[in-house]
């Protein structure tokens, strides 16, 4: 059970919403009973070990693996039959933990092409470029953002990762989605390179009617950004509440951070 109103005291809006969310892979449980729902203004990490089912609930809320069980609903809309380009155009926006993108094509298009999906301009995605000059002048705004202006017309393939994680983040900015999923954004990117990323998250953050949900292992970035914390572990929904407390659950630092039941004891 999803546990974010009684231990904050409050109730909040919900935008998006998982009950009994559930995957077997075989005989295993990878996801197992997760019922949680996520509010706008706020922002969720999902915290666990390796293996704790944090991706694998991505992926059954952005579309990218069947659920077995229970549902994904967004403003209160069933969208757990609905493949992932639907969910995206309903405004489930999601970066992956690896770059998702068009590797031949130049910055800027990669960008341009994602204000057209948002359009749903789709057909004409490599006709009359030059007509789309609003579509062109949003791209540039958005490169600005993430602080590749400098780059548009290099091929994607042609940046480095911390580069190619920025455009990624510029792709989900393009498709203005309700609820912005971020697996591990600052993964692989260098000390210098990570600030552009969280900053841009940090922004997204301060528009009250965005809900964002992140997976993350680095622990600074978690207590600089969120809000809540809920915690998997072997696919369960194990804690959920503000930061401070979550981080204080024995529980959750057996089972997140490593330490054990008897250090405590001992110290």
């Amino acid at each position: 059970m999803c546990l974010l109103s009684s231990l904050i005291g409050i109730r909040l809006s919900t935008s998006l919403e998982t009950r009994a969310l559930t995957v077997n892979f075989g005989g295993h449980v990878a996801v197992n009973q997760v019922s949680c729902a996520f509010a706008p203004g706020t922002l969720t990490a999902i915290v666990g070990p390796n293996g704790a089912g944090k991706t694998t609930y991505f992926n059954l809320i952005s579309g990218q693996l069947p659920i077995t069980s229970g549902q994904v609903l967004l403003h209160g809309q069933d969208l757990t039959q609905e493949n992932a380009a639907t969910r995206a155009q309903r405004g489930l926006g999601r970066a992956f933990q690896l770059t998702n993108l068009f590797p031949r094509l130049s910055v800027l298009e990669n960008v341009r092409l994602a204000i057209q999906a948002r359009h749903k301009l789709g057909v004409q995605i490599f006709s009359t470029w030059f007509s789309h000059r609003v579509l062109i002048e949003e791209a540039e705004q958005i490169l600005e953002q993430i602080s590749l202006g400098g780059r548009r017309d290099t091929p994607a393939a042609e940046l480095p990762h911390g580069d190619q994680r920025k455009l990624e983040v510029g792709l989900l900015l393009a498709m203005k989605p309700d609820v912005f999923m971020f697996d591990e954004p600052t993964a692989g990117m260098s000390h210098d390179e990570a600030p552009v990323i969280l900053d841009l998250i940090a922004t997204i953050k301060q528009q009250k009617d965005k809900t964002i949900l992140l997976v993350e292992h680095k622990m600074d970035v978690v207590e600089r950004l969120a809000d809540r914390i809920i915690v998997l572990n072997q696919g369960q929904l194990v804690a959920d509440g503000e930061p401070a407390a979550v981080m204080q659950s024995k529980m959750v630092q057996e089972a997140y951070l490593g330490i054990a039941a008897t250090e405590g004891a001992a110290a």
